[in-house]
């Protein structure tokens, strides 16, 4: 457990200095928490960590109440419309809004509640079939017709997408270099600011690509045993 100022929980801080000290200004630092335990979550709080990410509804569900109030919770997973409802007073930012559908539903749950939500638009730029997302070229048609306006409980902050797993540098450059292009050519208004992008193994070639929001897991809370 790491609970702060025990062994872990320092490693955790330890961790958590030394990336933000690699990390520009203007970058966010999103902890991806999935799978932790609370403690790891408070240890992180303790060294001045507010931004989490969890990957399921139901397990940001059972740790939010269990956190402080300032604490930001990120929705990063792929989100299922049935689950959209429960998680919407609790999620700061919601990363993984893939389909049409899904943000319709986002923003029926928000008209609802009278709370705009922040949403981002996942792409799918990884030379992987698994992994969920809008087609570059669909999303520039959809966006292009005037979909911000059809869609006023939620706030689209801009992308989010996720890199090959590979260990071709150049490759995973090259994804990110079109997330960022994609991300420039739809800019809409002065709100569109969020470019999602970079994990633990990949993070410093996003941020030179152009990211403003990293999430990082194990190179915080360590390997999963």
């Amino acid at each position: 457990m790491a609970e702060p100022g025990s062994e872990h929980g320092e490693r955790i801080a330890a961790r958590l200095d030394a990336l933000r000290k690699g990390l520009p200004a203007g970058v966010t630092l999103v902890a991806v928490s999935k799978t932790r335990p609370i403690d790891d979550l408070r240890a992180a709080y303790a060294a001045g960590q507010r931004d989490f990410g969890e990957n399921r509804v139901q397990e940001l569900l059972d740790k939010a109440p269990q956190l402080p109030e300032d604490v930001r919770l990120h929705h990063i997973g792929h989100l299922q419309t049935n689950k959209v409802k429960a998680l919407l007073p609790w999620a700061h930012l919601i990363h993984g809004v893939d389909t049409e559908k899904v943000l319709a539903e986002v923003n029926r749950r928000a008209l609802e509640r009278g709370t705009p939500t922040s949403v981002l638009l996942q792409v799918h730029i990884a030379q992987e079939a698994e992994k969920f997302g809008w087609e570059p070229d669909a999303l520039r048609r959809f966006w292009g017709d005037g979909a911000a306006e059809r869609y006023p409980g939620v706030h689209v902050r801009g992308l989010m997408g996720m890199a090959t797993f590979t260990d071709d540098r150049t490759q995973i450059r090259r994804e990110f270099r079109l997330l960022r292009t994609l991300f420039t050519d739809l800019q809409p208004h002065a709100g569109w600011d969020t470019l999602s992008m970079g994990m633990s193994g990949d993070w410093e070639l996003a941020v030179e690509e152009g990211s403003t929001l990293i999430r990082v897991g194990s190179a915080i809370f360590g390997d999963r045993g």
